[in-house]
C-alpha cells in the first residue's frame, strides 16, 4: 500500500520530531565520561541525572492520558514540543549538577509525551500493513542522532562546553516546531468517539482493559532491557575498550549509519513477514552479542565497531516490529491515553533502569575500568527473554482485532481527503 504525499510529510515531520527528542537523550550518554570529570561524579549520580528525565517523562505520560484524546493531536503535539524546548535551553543554561538535574527533569515532563502523541498520529493514519515501513523510517531519528547529532554534539562539546550540545538541540527544534504549527493538518476523529466524561475516567478506562496491561507491561520490560547499558556506554569504551574521543565520535557514527541502512529494511520486513518472528529472533541475537560485548577488555577499534553494528542491528529489529505490534492493541477511542501511558510506563522502566544500572556499575576512580558492568549484560538476557513471551502474548492479541487486515478510519479519510 503506497504513501499519499501528505502521509510522506507526516512520516518526515514526526521522524524529525523524533530526532531533536531522542538526541536530547542520547547526547547524555556520550557526554558521560565529560560530565562525570567535570561535575566530579560518582556512576551512581549520573544514573540518577539521566533517570531524572526518564521519571519525569513517565510521570507526565501519567497526568496526561486521561486528555490524550479530548484534544486535536496537532495542538498537544505543538504544546509538549515548545514545553520539550524551553526544557532543552535550561540544560544549555545549567552549571551545576543539581540545576542539570531540574533541568533534565522539566525536558522530560514535556520531551516524554511526544513520542505517544506521534504514535497516536501514526496510528490515526496508517493501516497496520504500512505500520512496520512508518516505524523504520521514525526510527531513524535514532540512528541519526548518532550519525549526525552525536558526533557535532560530542565536537562542539570539546570546542566550547558540554552544555553546548543542548543549545544545538533548542535552535534546530525551534525550526522544526514553526513547520509543524503552519503544514500539519488538525487530527480531531478521534474526537466523535468519546465517551468517558472525565479525564480521570479514560484514564481508568484504559488501564483496566486487561489487553492493554499485557502491552504495557511487554512494553516496560522492552526499555528496562535498552536502557540499563545505554548510560554507561559510552564511559565501558574509553575506559574499559581504550577507545578515544576522537574514535569515540567515530565508533557512534558508523553505528548510526548501520541503523539507518536497517531500520528500513526492517520495517519493509516487518511489514511482509510475520512481526513476532523478526522481534523473537533479534532479542536471542541482541542477547548474544550483549554477553559478549560487556566482558570485553581493551579491544581494537575495529571489532568494537562490528560488535556495536551488531548490536544495533539487534536492537533496531526489536524496536520496529514490537512498536507495530503495539499500535495495534488499542481502540481507535483509546489510542491517546493508551500510547500515553505506554510512554509512562517506557520512560519510568527506563529510570529504573538506568538507575539500577548505576548502582551495579562501580569506578574505583576517574578514569578507572568500569566495574560489573557484565552484570548489566546477564541481567539484559533474563529481562530479554521474559519480553519473548510477553510478547508473544501481545501479537496473539493483535490477529484477534477485526481491523488487522482493514484501513484505520481516520486514515481512510485521509486519503479520501486528498
Amino acid at each position: 500500500m503506497p504513501f499519499t504525499g501528505y502521509q510522506k510529510f507526516v512520516i518526515f515531520i514526526l521522524a524529525i520530531t523524533q530526532f531533536t527528542v531522542i538526541l536530547d537523550f542520547m547526547v547524555m550518554s556520550p557526554l558521560g565520561d565529560m560530565l562525570m570529570k567535570s561535575l566530579d561524579l560518582k556512576p551512581s549520580a549520573f544514573g540518577v541525572a539521566v533517570s531524572a528525565y526518564a521519571f519525569s517523562a513517565g510521570l507526565s505520560g501519567l497526568l496526561t492520558a486521561g486528555f490524550a484524546d479530548k484534544f486535536d493531536r496537532k495542538k498537544l503535539l505543538l504544546f509538549f514540543y515548545i514545553g520539550f524546548i524551553g526544557g532543552t535551553i535550561f540544560c544549555g543554561l545549567a552549571e551545576s549538577y543539581a540545576v542539570l538535574v531540574a533541568a533534565r527533569i522539566i525536558t522530560g515532563l514535556f520531551g516524554g509525551v511526544i513520542g505517544s502523541i506521534s504514535m497516536a498520529i501514526i496510528t490515526d493514519l496508517f493501516a497496520l500493513q504500512q505500520r512496520g515501513r512508518v516505524m523504520g523510517f521514525i526510527q531513524m531519528g535514532f540512528g541519526a542522532s548518532q550519525v549526525l547529532g552525536v558526533p557535532i554534539g560530542i565536537y562542539i562539546a570539546t570546542l566550547w562546553k558540554w552544555e553546548a550540545p543542548f543549545w544545538m538541540v533548542a535552535i534546530l527544534s525551534i525550526f522544526i516546531a514553526i513547520a509543524i504549527a503552519i503544514y500539519l493538518k488538525p487530527l480531531t476523529a478521534h474526537l466523535a468517539l468519546q465517551h468517558d466524561r472525565s479525564a480521570f475516567a479514560h484514564l481508568w478506562h484504559t488501564v483496566s482493559k486487561r489487553d492493554y496491561r499485557i502491552a504495557f507491561t511487554a512494553t516496560a520490560l522492552l526499555s528496562i532491557g535498552g536502557f540499563m547499558m545505554m548510560p554507561f556506554g559510552s564511559a565501558f569504551a574509553v575506559n574499559n575498550l581504550g577507545v578515544n574521543y576522537n574514535q569515540l565520535t567515530m565508533l557512534l557514527m558508523v553505528s548510526g549509519v548501520s541503523s539507518l541502512v536497517v531500520m528500513p529494511i526492517i520495517g519493509k520486513l516487518s511489514d511482509k513477514i510475520n512481526k513476532f518472528t523478526i522481534f523473537a529472533a533479534a532479542s536471542v541475537w541482541m542477547m548474544i552479542i550483549c554477553v559478549v560485548y560487556t566482558n570485553l577488555g581493551v579491544t581494537p577499534l575495529l571489532i568494537v565497531m562490528a560488535l556495536n553494528i551488531m548490536m544495533m542491528i539487534g536492537i533496531m529489529s526489536r524496536m520496529i516490529p514490537s512498536s507495530a505490534l503495539t499500535s495495534a492493541v488499542p481502540e481507535m477511542s483509546d489510542r491517546g491515553a493508551f500510547m500515553s501511558i505506554n510512554s509512562s510506563l517506557q520512560q519510568i522502566a527506563g529510570g529504573i533502569a538506568a538507575a539500577v544500572a548505576g548502582m551495579i556499575v562501580t569506578q574505583k576512580s576517574k578514569g578507572s575500568p568500569l566495574e560489573h558492568y557484565n552484570t548489566v549484560g546477564y541481567v539484559i538476557v533474563v529481562i530479554s527473554i521474559i519480553s519473548i513471551i510477553l510478547m508473544w502474548r501481545v501479537y496473539k492479541l493483535t490477529i484477534k482485532k477485526p481491523h488487522y487486515s482493514k484501513v484505520e478510519p481516520a486514515a481512510a479519510e485521509m486519503n479520501e481527503m486528498l
